[in-house]
């Protein structure tokens, strides 16, 4: 998936039934580590590579590889036949603990109940964290609830979400043998 716009050139390379290999270069550090671990625990391959305009702030950069994403994912997950459709994970990372829960239901929508205690994680703001999951639900086509259930420290808050999210994506779209061929969905499309 390739997205060019006045703002960014992005490519997004993504094998949603991988090992958890990424190979990333977006010219966001902190993001980057944050994407590893959604590769990681969701045993997803995936390849990015971002140009943006960071001169002026990531919020370009960090919103269209959320785009991008969920634009990847939308083209490989196809018209849902077989997937279980749900997922859902709690990860703690010592004070830390968030819950994750998401629906390929074709309805985009986030609801992020998340508090950072400081605006900065090194040199990447805590507020684009939200845009990067804006974008990639409205072109997923998911609904994903995002809750912090406790935390102290910015950057273990941001990476139990992340980690929940590669989860909650790796159990949503694993194929469900009993629904084999079908869409779960009583509407019988989704």
């Amino acid at each position: 998936m390739e997205r060019n716009t006045l703002e960014t050139r992005i490519r997004v390379s993504l094998n949603l039934d991988g090992t958890g290999e990424s190979r990333l270069d977006t010219g966001m550090p902190f993001l980057e580590h944050m994407l590893d671990q959604v590769a990681r625990h969701g045993l997803i391959d995936l390849e990015i590579n971002a140009e943006g305009d960071l001169h002026i702030d990531g919020h370009h950069t960090a919103e269209d590889i959320g785009i991008a994403i969920g634009q990847a994912v939308a083209r490989a997950v196809g018209d849902k036949k077989g997937i279980r459709r749900y997922g859902h994970a709690y990860v703690p990372l010592d004070e830390a603990l968030s819950r994750v829960v998401l629906d390929f239901s074709g309805r985009p929508g986030l609801e992020f109940d998340v508090a950072f205690p400081r605006a900065m994680i090194g040199a990447f703001d805590t507020d684009l964290f939200y845009e990067f999951f804006q974008g990639f639900v409205n072109h997923a086509g998911v609904t994903l609830h995002m809750d912090n259930l406790r935390g102290r420290n910015s950057h273990h808050i941001a990476e139990t979400l992340f980690k929940a999210f590669g989860r909650a994506l790796r159990m949503a779209l694993e194929p469900d043998p009993r629904m084999a061929g079908v869409i779960p969905s009583t509407k019988g499309s989704l």
